[in-house]
């Protein structure tokens, strides 16, 4: 028998499979539902504390159902990288450096999108 710890994921990991799920169902689900649709051995209280943690980040809501919750995302996928991408910004106190680093290791692809995007040409 393998050892419970061979079975851990990173709770990231866990986090995206999770949100993928709540995503591609286009509606509110509950712990259940999610595990169900997750159909990976995940225990509904794992998925359960899964989704409490990501409503307490903000980035799922909540609605009551029965003596429950259904969960579902506040923003689309691009949403939230983005919003991850300014939580990073925020932590460091020289923002200057920080996105003219970024800036710097941008693809020829990349910076000509933001160049485009700077100019107001929105997607």
């Amino acid at each position: 028998m393998a050892d419970a710890r061979d079975e851990r994921r990173p709770a990231g990991e866990l986090e995206a499979a999770v949100m993928a799920a709540l995503w591609a169902a286009g509606a509110p689900l509950t712990p259940g539902r999610v595990q169900a649709e997750l159909g990976s051995g995940l225990a509904r209280t794992t998925v359960a504390t899964i989704l409490t943690r990501l409503h307490e980040k903000g980035v799922v809501s909540r609605e009551r159902q029965g003596r429950g919750y259904a969960y579902l995302p506040v923003q689309d996928a691009p949403g939230l990288t983005a919003r991850r991408m300014h939580t990073e910004l925020d932590r460091d106190t020289d923002r200057e450096t920080v996105l003219a680093r970024f800036v710097a290791q941008l693809s020829p692809g990349d910076e000509q999108l933001l160049r485009h995007l700077l100019d107001g040409d929105e997607r």
